[in-house]
């Protein structure tokens, strides 16, 4: 466990600007790991991009934060050194933040549900590339299990916990009554991409609009949204169903005059601050949800998720103690093989000064119950290794069968021949 590693940034140690520069695309961090395993020579690694953290999981006997971070500059095309802004974990620390990560529990917002999801398809992505090793592939299966067992056994998930999460399941609720509803998300920051991409899936047309069009323009190429036009604000205002505004103003820029025109039924979110929706709104039949009304809903939720915690933390130190004795015991596993090709090189000669004058039955017979005996010999040596994992007294022991049946020196005798 201890050549299980990790760096990474997040939004509690990097600025918005610094985790945009070092962000993965799937076919970017397919890219990133083979480089890495053409440069540095790792087999094992796990790309996690998310729009608040970058994280790199990687298995090797050596800290690498230098060289990955040296080569993810140069992968980005990054004029200043990224290496200072990013955290470096080994062993169990690597491994329990992965799991804090992968359950929400860092999450800026506690108990985020996409974030299992983005780290399904950071595995998908190894796995694509043939760098999920064994210990990795035990890794995660551990973890998504954890997280069904959080789901079940917690009410970490329960509840929105997040203004706009919580946005986003109003709006839901809200269209289900519209054959064809359209969403307007105005401005791009970091709390209206964040709508835009829990919306991503919804049955409805989601336009998206900022000042600067090509950052419309990617988000919805990312998500299969429709760009809308800005300098014809009044008129997009006037064709949506639900309209957000996550965009900064002095002053409000929707108003009741803004709407003089429209004739659908309206659901406004104003996600604002200062506000860009005018309480006036509201006289043109429009239902309008201004911030601190989404951070009421949101921290009645929090307040359960974090009730939740502890029992979560607990599921996460039992699911890392099952993790740690299955490590353990790959660590004697060569020994156990070791130990049962010498005992069946035993065999097979005492066998060989026997077969001579016997018949086929008796060969069988005699093959057979030897054979038995090696089993019954085994157990006890390795069900003692097993024990010794969890006292973490395997390596005396394995020092200890080596010297009774010179297991090195079998295993390096059949290396030279």
């Amino acid at each position: 466990m201890k050549s299980f590693k990790s760096i990474g940034i997040s939004y509690k140690t990097a600025s918005l600007e610094l985790r945009e520069q070092v962000t993965f695309t799937e076919d970017s961090a397919k890219a990133f790991m083979r480089r890495a395993q053409e440069v540095l020579g790792l087999n094992e690694m796990l790309v996690l991009s998310t729009c608040n953290r970058t994280e790199i999981y990687y298995t090797s006997d050596e800290r690498l934060k230098l060289q990955l971070c040296t080569l993810m500059d140069i992968h980005h095309g990054l004029k200043e050194p990224s290496a200072n802004h990013f955290d470096d974990m080994e062993g169990e620390e690597a491994i329990r933040h992965l799991y804090e990560v992968a359950l929400g529990v860092d999450s800026m917002v506690l108990g985020d549900m996409q974030i299992t999801n983005q780290v399904k398809s950071a595995y998908q992505w190894s796995a694509d590339e043939n760098m999920a090793g064994p210990f990795l592939h035990r890794l995660l299966h551990s973890i998504f299990y954890t997280n069904k067992r959080v789901v079940q056994e917690t009410e970490l998930r329960d509840g929105t916990a997040s203004t706009a999460s919580v946005s986003a399941d109003l709006i839901k609720n809200y269209i289900g009554a519209f054959s064809s509803p359209t969403i307007l998300i105005l401005g791009l920051g970091e709390i209206g991409q964040t709508v835009a991409e829990n919306l991503k899936g919804v049955e409805a047309e989601v336009r998206v609009l900022n000042r600067t069009r090509s950052k419309a323009e990617a988000l919805a190429t990312q998500l299969g949204y429709v760009v809308g036009e800005f300098d014809n604000l009044q008129q997009e205002i006037n064709k949506a169903n639900v309209v957000v505004s996550a965009i900064h103003a002095e002053h409000p820029i929707i108003t009741s005059e803004t709407l003089a025109e429209h004739h659908l039924p309206k659901l406004m979110i104003d996600l604002s601050v200062p506000r860009s929706i005018d309480d006036s709104v509201e006289s043109q039949g429009v239902v309008l949800y201004n911030v601190d009304q989404l951070e009421q809903r949101a921290c009645k939720a929090l307040e359960r998720r974090q009730k939740a915690l502890p029992s979560v933390i607990t599921i996460i130190e039992e699911s890392l103690g099952e993790l740690q004795n299955w490590a353990q015991e790959m660590e004697v596993s060569p020994t156990i093989k070791k130990l049962k090709n010498a005992l069946e090189e035993i065999r097979k000669e005492e066998m060989s000064r026997y077969l001579s004058g016997l018949s086929d039955k008796e060969v069988e017979v005699l093959d057979k119950a030897t054979k038995g005996i090696i089993q019954k010999v085994m157990k006890l040596p390795v069900l003692q290794l097993k024990a010794a994992c969890k006292r973490g007294e395997a390596e005396t022991l394995v020092e200890v069968l080596n010297d009774l049946f010179n297991l090195e020196k079998e295993s390096s005798g059949k290396t030279a021949r």
